[in-house]
């Protein structure tokens, strides 16, 4: 009665089924439109630097994304610039993430749960999100799926010290390339717990633990003092832990279904705590420090990928006596049918208006509107980056508001010079190209220098062009007539 089960379970591996099937979503749409927002903008700039001047900048700015961007430079001087290259290392590792789901879940549950779980990783949406984002969160989570699958091989009786050593290593690059991974040690300590593993181990993983820690310190020490990046994020209020608690209660139903009892390494044992340890870890964090961004524990969607595979599995064995044939068609089904329910936010992750903003469509806007001799502005300063990613687009155009470039500033943005000189400098020109941040997306001005630069603007030159386009905007100014308008204040 049971052949249905018994010859996939034998004959077809599974994490290739999960690799193939996380590569074709992360390879559809990926240029999303040759589009590029602000985060990603500054992957881009900082990656095409030298090694000196990235080590330069990470000094003053960025320190906890400094592994990746040394990572990422060392990719584009292999492949180039480009938005595939910039997001393929993203696909590549959450494809790794998912094997590692799917070989968890086959392990520790059965071959359906392993080919469930490994489906259902990709299809998570905030997996769906950053697995075509240029940043190191998709990294972190295949990192966590290695050093979990890894833990899960010893705990199961094959604890050599190459391994262990493997799994410190794989914390330890994950502590480097976001600290706050660091939260998935206590949950590994609580698998631990749970299924009641021999001192002897708990003894290997605590020294092993330790020094992964002990080299990830030193990067949080510095980057407290890099702390101002991170005061945007609002404090954390009850609506936004509905998100957590959905998504607890969705592994929360495939642990039950998994039927945990302590002293057993299961699917729940290894899943609840990689889901819901870092859920809930950053909201404490977030009570003394508002950190509270999903992308930060993004590894935690391992865990629930695992906990849906086992409620998947659970839901195959319930049936097959009863439905020995129909059963194996249980999971592809249930996975076919959560494509179509999640395809129009499939697609709507898969397009420019995913993002906040796009910093290269407003780049042909500025081409096309400039004029050589004239000038341009940024407002807030952090919008150059679109003159970093497109310099081209700029040929021409003075920067009047920069003093020191970004390389030698050593920072995203560059260094602008004092308001009073700004204010000279722009009234002095006739043509002003300003670059900001559309309506919809921008927030209030609040540096002086902004202030000073909309100010200026408003009262002696008049926009003649405006152009928005994907969150981003170019205005044209021209100086207003007569001249005898011109100040004389100071």
């Amino acid at each position: 009665m049971t052949a249905p089960l018994t010859i996939p379970r034998r004959r077809l591996p599974i994490w290739p089924i999960a690799v193939l099937w996380t590569l074709a979503l992360g390879l559809w749409g990926l240029s999303r439109q040759h589009s590029v927002w602000r985060d990603e903008a500054a992957t881009w700039q900082v990656a095409q630097r030298s090694t000196a001047d990235i080590w330069h900048m990470l000094g003053n700015v960025d320190v906890v994304h400094g592994l990746y961007y040394f990572l990422m430079h060392g990719f584009f001087a292999c492949f180039g610039a480009g938005t595939t290259v910039l997001r393929l290392p993203s696909v590549l590792a959450t494809a790794v993430a998912a094997a590692c789901v799917a070989v968890l879940g086959h392990r520790l549950a059965g071959f359906w749960a392993g080919l469930g779980a490994g489906l259902a990783f990709g299809l998570l949406p905030a997996v769906q999100f950053y697995l075509q984002e240029g940043r190191s969160y998709a990294l972190v989570a295949a990192g966590a799926g290695i050093s979990t699958l890894l833990l899960v091989t010893m705990l199961k009786g094959h604890d050599r010290a190459r391994r262990w050593a493997v799994y410190g290593a794989t914390v330890l690059v994950c502590g480097l390339l976001n600290w706050l991974s660091l939260l998935i040690l206590p949950a590994h300590a609580a698998t631990l717990i749970w299924s009641r593993t021999p001192r002897r181990l708990c003894i290997r993983w605590v020294v092993t633990s330790s020094a992964a820690l002990a080299g990830v310190l030193p990067l949080m020490v510095f980057s407290r003092g890099q702390s101002d990046q991170v005061s945007w994020i609002p404090p954390l209020t009850w609506h936004m832990m509905i998100g957590p608690a959905v998504l607890l209660a969705i592994g929360g139903l495939g642990a039950v279904a998994d039927r945990p009892r302590a002293g057993r390494l299961s699917a729940a044992a290894v899943g609840l705590p990689l889901l819901a340890v870092p859920q809930i870890g950053l909201i404490g964090i977030s009570l003394v420090q508002p950190l509270f961004l999903d992308r930060y524990i993004l590894f935690s969607m391992v865990g629930l990928a695992l906990l849906i595979g086992a409620g998947l599995g659970a839901a195959v064995q319930a049936a097959t006596p009863r439905y020995p044939r129909a059963s194996a068609w249980l999971v592809p089904v249930l996975v076919a049918v959560a494509v179509a329910a999640l395809l129009p936010q499939s697609l709507a992750k898969r397009s420019p208006a995913s993002r906040v903003d796009d910093v290269l469509a407003i780049a042909e806007d500025v081409q096309r509107l400039k004029r050589t001799g004239g000038s341009v502005l940024f407002v807030p300063a952090a919008r150059r980056d679109t003159k970093l990613v497109s310099p081209g687009a700029f040929t021409g155009l003075r920067d009047i508001a920069l003093a020191t470039s970004p390389q030698k500033s050593g920072t995203l943005k560059g260094e602008e010079a004092d308001p009073a000189r700004i204010r000279a400098a722009m009234l002095s020109q006739r043509r002003i190209l300003l670059v900001t941040d559309a309506p919809e997306v921008a927030t209030p001005v609040s540096a002086q220098r902004d202030i000073m630069k909309l100010s200026v603007l408003k009262k002696y030159f008049t926009a003649v062009a405006d152009e928005q386009v994907r969150g981003r905007r170019v205005t044209v100014y021209e100086r207003i007539r007569p001249s005898s308008r011109l100040p004389q204040d100071p």
